[in-house]
């Protein structure tokens, strides 16, 4: 018998479970050690996800001589996972807030580890471009695993911060850990290896993330409220989720689903931090093709090229640890003054002041030190470390920032913004990133080095608006709808 059911043959009219009823049992109530178990097996799954984006660019030149197709047509394998990846992240969100997380991101890692078999055994170029369509339309991602945050810790909660680095470190981390594994793969393996590493990775991870418990509240709500009338079949108790009668609201989908796009085009804030973090993101997945042209100039086999990502992880790992004191002094400005708007809104964005800039720093300094012997390769790493820093900078600030302005009703609007600038801009410069290095300034033998001093330049750019975002970031927030609507309910 279904809650509808129930309900009308009932007698006692139904009373809704509230989370004020039950609250020791929500995720917020969870012990600080569960929260974090919780929080590390998220972390392995977006891992799993980013790992899917770049190993497959390691199977490019198996797949180009197997099937007779171009490296720049099997490139394109690379570029539309990460256009449908883009997509898939929106249109999966609404539905974690109905039916909850776990079963969403379980049914997405399910999904994709099959598309993954199918891109593993394809007869031919066809079936491995559907498969890779499929598998990154049918990747939740960062729309679900940052609203896992949401759901245990409120805004307020000294452990929110460092909760949205960790998750973040392992969106930026599973991208590069992808070539990492795969150059050993490309140089010793069979290119089918990289599809069955994915797999392999992937059903691991969910069989651990299964083990998880629910977060979103609505969800455990329903949950508790039929344990309760399994033990007391009088019990006229029911969850928020049983009461709509299953009936979906496709009109409020269809804004819920539209919303990231109409934000990311009107609102400043979203569109300036979004492009930031968008080129950000795109340029290592450049890099991913990139980096076995330039670093052959040295004699680097696949393998070795794969080793020469672990400077970009180094700058993360950096980044995270630059971070701390300012998320201790943002803490601190808050406790002494909750009421203060700039240690609530702008003050989160001042280590990307500090880091933001090493984005166009590390670029110059890879542009000029990628042209070989007699300089050695290790000048050229310095710039990946700046690279990393910037990158990992980018994208933990403007989360924060974009979800601390836009509040719980719309911060995942103007994040799922931001990812899907990541993710597309992405996909749509991974095919013509080997074109462009190897064919901007080539005529005087400075390619790579024009390459990425053209790069360089529209990252000066879109820097410079991030300290116009800090100085009218709050006249911004009072022009803008979404902003004002959540000031007036007095959040």
């Amino acid at each position: 018998m279904t809650a509808t059911s129930a309900i009308a043959e009932s007698e006692k009219p139904p009373v809704e479970l509230k989370p004020g009823d039950v609250g020791e049992q929500l995720p917020f109530a969870y012990t600080r050690r569960k929260k974090w178990l919780i929080l590390c097996v998220v972390f392995l799954v977006q891992v799993s996800m980013n790992f899917n984006t770049t190993l497959y660019s390691n199977g490019i030149p198996g797949i180009a001589a197997e099937f007779g197709v171009t490296a720049e047509d099997a490139r394109w394998g690379a570029g539309a996972f990460l256009i449908a990846y883009a997509f898939g992240c929106e249109l999966w969100a609404p539905w974690s807030e109905e039916f909850g997380r776990k079963i969403i991101l379980a049914a997405s890692l399910v999904l994709v580890n099959c598309f993954g078999v199918l891109a593993s055994l394809a007869p031919n170029f066809g079936a491995i471009m559907a498969a890779r369509v499929l598998g990154g339309l049918f990747t939740a991602g960062g729309s679900v695993t940052l609203a896992i945050i949401t759901d245990m810790f409120t805004h307020d909660d000294d452990d929110f911060q460092y909760a949205t680095a960790f998750i973040v470190f392992s969106s930026v981390g599973g991208s590069i850990f992808g070539p990492v594994v795969g150059g050993y793969l490309e140089q010793y393996h069979h290119w089918r290896s990289t599809g069955w590493a994915q797999v392999i990775f992937g059903v691991a991870v969910l069989g651990v993330y299964l083990l998880t418990p629910e977060t979103r509240t609505t969800s455990v709500l329903d949950k508790i409220a039929k344990k309760q009338r399994k033990a007391d079949p009088a019990c006229n108790i029911y969850g928020p989720g049983e009461l709509k009668q299953g009936k979906t609201d496709w009109a409020e989908v269809g804004r819920i689903w539209g919303r990231p796009f109409y934000m990311f085009l009107t609102e400043p804030i979203v569109l300036s931090l979004s492009l930031l973090s968008g080129f950000s993101d795109a340029l290592i997945f450049m890099q991913v093709q990139a980096f076995g042209l330039i670093y052959a100039r040295w004699g680097f086999n696949p393998a070795q090229v794969g080793l020469t990502f672990i400077p970009l992880f180094l700058g993360y790992v950096a980044a995270w640890f630059l971070f701390l004191p300012f998320y201790r002094r943002n803490m601190a400005a808050r406790k002494a003054d909750p009421s203060s708007e700039y240690a609530q809104y702008e003050q989160r964005l001042v280590p990307l002041l500090f880091m933001a800039p090493m984005l166009p720093l590390g670029l110059i300094i890879f542009a000029w030190t990628s042209g070989g012997p007699p300089l050695h390769w290790s000048y050229n790493m310095i710039g990946s470390f700046f690279i990393g820093i910037a990158n990992y900078a980018v994208y933990a600030s403007t989360i924060e920032y974009m979800v601390r302005a836009y509040g719980a009703e719309y911060s995942a609007s103007a994040t799922g913004g931001n990812g899907w600038a990541r993710d597309f801009l992405a996909g749509v410069l991974t095919v013509p990133a080997v074109p462009f290095y190897l064919n901007i300034g080539a005529d005087i033998g400075l390619n790579f080095q024009l390459a990425s001093t053209i790069l360089c330049g529209i990252s000066l750019v879109l820097v410079v608006a991030v300290f116009g975002v800090y100085k009218w970031g709050a006249t911004l927030r009072r022009r803008s709808r979404f902003a004002q609507a959540l000031a007036n309910e007095g959040n």
